[in-house]
């Protein structure tokens, strides 16, 4: 029987080709997801190639916000009030051998939005290779991984390999906004015997993620002309006194905790508005700011818990803030994700690829969050992240994805399903 490198190379146009006329249709979300998104189009051509590729099982399950109700309330994951019209998820099932591993892959349809069209060099639906780039959006994030997990199957299929089990490819919508595709698909009971997450990983192995959580603070001062300051009360001074309070807090965590694959705690002012004319005491002022946090070692309600603590007691010490408190609201978090580098999924994962590459790959952490916690934390699957694209190119102009990356991760999919499913489950 021929080797999958040479299936591979027999077949790597047609595999290339599958991926560019995935990236010519525009699946992008609108507003984080709140406003909506385009997956539709990009989801009925999935279904179409996992009919062609003989899926024992096409499962399309349309967004429903009681679901991600129900997953906030019990998990303290969901992202409420986003538009779900149209949007479904793609669950395709391949049969392998009675008996042996099932494997999951995971990735996600929707792309952010190419609003700086005009700045890029190709346009970003008309997907185009120069040299070993493949341009287009999502083609990092993360359509290039999706399709590789679909050509994985297909290769093994080329190559004329059984598989010796179950194969499970979701292609969820609404990730961009949070997770709630995922999210829906755990909550609906898909797991498996072990789970890849698709999002690029710079060819290393990501076995760790932060947690985030976003938060909005709100100040209320009293406005009046800045040649009778004295009779204001300026809202930009009690945020910055919060500010520089949540900064010592920062510290804290910089002492207390580490973590071996991730960055410190930290905590980041991403917008600060406030104020009406250089002439006028202020007299609102609000700031947004995203904790990233390391899993195990602190959790979802910690960190709310002391950010919110932090604000009240530098509230309760200002006789201005005593009487009007700031207002604190959470709009966004999401937990964090670690998987034991001594698993066995994990092994047999770093074999394969060995076996594939020549080489061993390198362990890392990511300060960035993705699904891959969604199916560890709640479906309990041993988790790992490896695919094609650099975080570097996700929501980029121009966003490229390695057309070399993208095979070596069609092969290690591969190897990795025959090495990991071959194994009785007991």
């Amino acid at each position: 029987m021929e080797s999958l490198k040479e299936v591979l190379e027999k077949n790597k146009e047609q595999y290339i080709r599958r991926l560019m006329d995935l990236l010519a249709i525009d699946t992008h979300d609108i507003g984080h997801g709140i406003g909506g998104g385009l997956e539709k189009e990009g989801q009925d051509y999935m279904v179409k190639l996992f009919e062609e590729m003989g899926a024992s099982k096409i499962e399309k399950d349309p967004m429903e916000e009681a679901v991600i109700e129900a997953c906030l309330r019990e998990h303290q994951e969901g992202n409420l009030g986003h538009d779900q019209t149209d949007r479904y998820n793609v669950y395709a099932t391949f049969q392998g051998k009675e008996g042996g591993k099932s494997l999951l892959f995971n990735s996600h349809i929707d792309v952010m939005p190419a609003d700086e069209a005009d700045g890029w060099t190709h346009p970003p639906y008309e997907p185009v290779i120069v040299g070993d780039k493949l341009y287009g959006r999502g083609a990092a994030d993360m359509k290039a991984g999706l399709m590789a997990s679909a050509m994985a199957v297909k290769l093994l299929q080329d190559a004329g390999c059984e598989l010796p089990g179950d194969v499970i490819i979701t292609s969820v919508c609404d990730e961009e906004g949070g997770g709630n595709g995922s999210m829906q698909a755990v909550m609906r009971g898909l797991k498996a015997d072990g789970v890849i997450n698709c999002e690029g990983s710079s060819d290393e192995l990501i076995l760790a993620h932060m947690g985030w959580v976003f938060f909005k603070v709100e100040f209320e001062g009293r406005a009046c002309h800045s040649g009778g300051k004295k009779n204001g009360v300026s809202a930009i001074d009690k945020a910055i006194k919060v500010i520089q309070a949540l900064n010592e807090k920062e510290h804290d965590w910089l002492l207390q905790y580490k973590h071996p694959l991730l960055p410190a705690p930290n905590l980041n002012i991403g917008v600060i508005k406030g104020g009406t004319a250089g002439s006028t005491v202020p007299g609102e002022c609000e700031f947004s700011t995203c904790v990233h946090f390391i899993p195990n070692q602190m959790s979802h309600d910690q960190v709310v818990k002391e950010f919110t603590d932090t604000v009240s007691r530098t509230a309760q010490a200002d006789p201005w803030m005593q009487e009007h408190p700031p207002k604190v609201t959470m709009y966004q978090a999401g937990n964090g994700f670690e998987m034991e580098p001594d698993h066995a999924f994990v092994k047999t994962f770093l074999g394969a690829y060995k076996d594939m590459m020549g080489r061993d790959i390198k362990i890392v952490g990511s300060p960035s969050g993705c699904d891959s916690r969604l199916w560890r934390n709640i479906a309990g699957c041993p988790t790992i992240q490896f695919g094609p694209g650099n975080l570097s190119e996700c929501h980029s102009v121009d966003e490229w994805v390695s057309v070399e990356a993208y095979l070596q991760s069609i092969l290690v999919y591969a190897n990795t399903i025959l090495e990991w499913c071959k194994d009785s489950k007991n």
